[in-house]
């Protein structure tokens, strides 16, 4: 080998390890917003309903909330069916007590739909993530692919190029023994 095939050869390995670092600067950039946007995901910011439809929603919701409406029921008919005379302030068939449970269901469903619609917004917003997650996962298959591919690419065109040099040294060495057997 001469230095003009030492120096393509050196020159064909740093053509390839271009290729690689190009290879790995495009998924980094292409990485950056997706790592960004996991990092710092925007802030949410409640406003004072917000806040206290998620408690009203997170205390209807609750065993404690259905124990102690369950008790005041209880103690309200309880009174009303044994209180006598003027203390008898809701008798039976307790229709003040039925008027203020409307109530309560009435104000009480729409506020838990505000609290169940934020939910919604917010794991809308997870699976965005999740998605960017498997996005990023993705890209950095397709990088490490591309890298195999350029590196089987580089790794078969040297590999033909040994063979070829190699059938040369083989013709040399056939010719110098024809040249021995002549003699």
């Amino acid at each position: 080998m001469d230095n003009k095939e030492v120096e393509r050869l050196v020159s064909d390995e740093n053509e390839h390890l271009k290729k690689l670092h190009r290879i790995v600067e495009d998924t980094l950039k292409a990485e950056k917003l997706i790592i960004h946007n996991l990092l710092n995901p925007p802030l949410e910011i409640l406003t004072q309903g917000q806040k206290i439809s998620d408690k009203v929603a997170r205390f209807g919701g609750s065993w404690r909330f259905i124990i102690l409406f369950g008790i005041i029921l209880s103690i309200w008919i309880v009174f009303n069916a044994i209180a006598i005379g003027v203390y008898k302030f809701d008798p039976y068939p307790f229709i003040l007590m039925n008027l203020i449970l409307s109530c309560i269901a009435a104000l009480q469903a729409p506020v838990i739909m505000m609290s169940q619609n934020r939910q919604e917004e917010k794991d809308r917003m997870r699976s965005e993530n999740d998605y960017l997650i498997n996005l990023k996962a993705e890209m950095q298959i397709r990088s490490l692919q591309q890298k195999m591919d350029l590196l089987l690419e580089e790794q078969i065109k040297t590999l033909f190029e040994t063979q070829e040099k190699q059938f040369d040294l083989l013709k040399e060495i056939n010719l110098k023994l024809d040249k021995l057997h002549a003699k």
